[in-house]
């Protein structure tokens, strides 16, 4: 496996501020599209549940990243709650976030076990 780490936040946005939260969107994507380590960053909705599909390159990436758009998330968090954050990737990389500012959103911890390489 490759030093890919996959964060997976779910977010539950307040009734009615659903448009909000996509106008907040944009700001954030043009920060993220400026990150060197960023794989994808993608956001999708069902109903009142957004769900963000990201990746970055190595634990570097993701501090980069949380660098970044940290001093942004307390302005998307007035709009939705975080409801399940899961962050994936092979073990020597997590363990360079366990400690992190990432923690503090008590993600849960998925160790990469096997899969298809190319």
């Amino acid at each position: 496996m490759s030093n890919v780490i996959s964060i997976h936040p779910y977010f539950k946005v307040k009734p009615g501020k659903l448009d909000a939260f996509k106008a907040a969107l944009p700001p954030i994507i043009n920060a993220v599209a400026a990150e060197k380590k960023c794989a994808y960053f993608d956001f999708f909705v069902n109903d009142d549940i957004v769900y963000c599909r990201e990746a970055y390159f190595g634990a570097d990436g993701v501090l980069e990243h949380i660098a970044n758009v940290g001093p942004m998330l307390p302005s998307l968090f007035a709009l939705a709650d975080p409801v399940r954050i899961e962050v994936h990737g092979p073990a020597g990389e997590l363990a360079k976030l366990k400690n992190s500012p990432l923690a503090g959103l008590n993600p849960v911890w998925f160790t990469h076990i096997d899969g298809v390489k190319r």
